[in-house]
């Protein structure tokens, strides 16, 4: 019986020892199958400070506090890369758009920055409904002469609403100053932020103690202007063709008459319901009426 016991332990002992070595071979040659995605050479590395930073032509002043602010955005948008490569290839498709807007109100260009920071140049949503490019709340927009009602959202039209951006920038302006104060106000709320300037007997954004999202947000656009400026320098390359395209040139239908059925309606002209909405994410509802005393457009691509 003992001789029995003695067998199966050198027979277990001898599997479990093969199952090692097999193991190890298996190992081996996976790794070496899989090397070129081990073996990457990955580099992280910090980014040099050792020069001037500005936002709209204002120096960014460099201290202990808002140095590190500055480090903080610029590493985390440098090495935020899928969202990063968004925006380059984004910004080739809507600054041509949006740049002669702001020159038309001398607004500084720096606030495309602005722009990317808000919606990263997407119709987006906020989880408080800011909405479109540049994020307003409705009560702002509405003050700023874009239509919202069931139908029709013209914080969604990239023209009508950089031109009512461009009208409340230029109101902060009058009332702060300067542009990071601009800047931070927008992205505070102009009355919070006179509040903090008060009560902490403060001129300059970067001299408040706020929120801590208004506290990066200024570094935030200095850190994506900086990247999307010069994105080989953090790594980023966009071949030519990989951007995305400019809109096509347009025709424009004024609705003068209820549209029942924008799905006809897109039909009619040669196109889908949802390269229609594409085209004009304005366009909320499936039917749009007139707006007295506005006109109102829809883009259709020139055939």
């Amino acid at each position: 019986m003992n001789q029995i016991k003695k067998w199966q332990i050198f027979g277990l002992f001898t599997v479990f020892t093969l199952a090692i070595i097999l193991l190890a071979a298996w190992s081996t040659t996976e790794k070496a199958a899989l090397s070129p995605y081990f073996d990457l050479p990955q580099q992280i590395k910090s980014i040099k400070l050792s020069r001037d930073f500005t936002f709209a032509g204002e120096k960014i002043p460099i201290n202990d506090d808002t140095k590190e602010r500055l480090d903080r955005e610029l590493l985390v948008n440098a090495y935020w890369q899928s969202t990063t490569m968004l925006h380059l290839k984004l910004a080739n498709k809507y600054f041509p758009q949006i740049k002669p807007i702001l020159e038309e109100y001398n607004i500084p260009e720096d606030f495309l920055y602005l722009a990317v920071a808000e919606s990263s140049l997407r119709n987006a949503t906020s989880s408080a409904s800011a909405k479109g490019f540049w994020q307003f709340m409705k009560p702002s927009a509405t003050e700023m002469g874009l239509i919202i009602n069931e139908e029709i959202d013209e914080r969604y039209n990239l023209e009508k609403s950089t031109r009512a951006a461009c009208k409340y920038l230029l109101q902060l302006k009058n009332r702060f100053s300067s542009w990071s104060n601009v800047a931070g106000a927008y992205n505070m709320g102009p009355t919070a932020f006179a509040n903090a300037m008060a009560k902490q007997k403060e001129s300059s954004y970067f001299d408040l103690s706020i929120s801590e999202e208004t506290s990066r947000y200024v570094f935030r656009i200095v850190a994506i202007k900086e990247i999307m400026r010069h994105p080989e320098d953090f790594g980023y390359y966009v071949e030519e063709d990989h951007h995305y395209t400019g809109l096509p040139e347009f025709t424009y239908h004024v609705i003068e008459k209820p549209i029942l059925s924008l799905a006809d309606f897109a039909h009619e002209q040669g196109l889908t319901y949802r390269l229609l909405k594409y085209y004009n994410p304005w366009l909320i509802s499936d039917k749009v009426n007139p707006v007295p005393g506005t006109e109102l457009k829809i883009r259709v691509p020139k055939k």
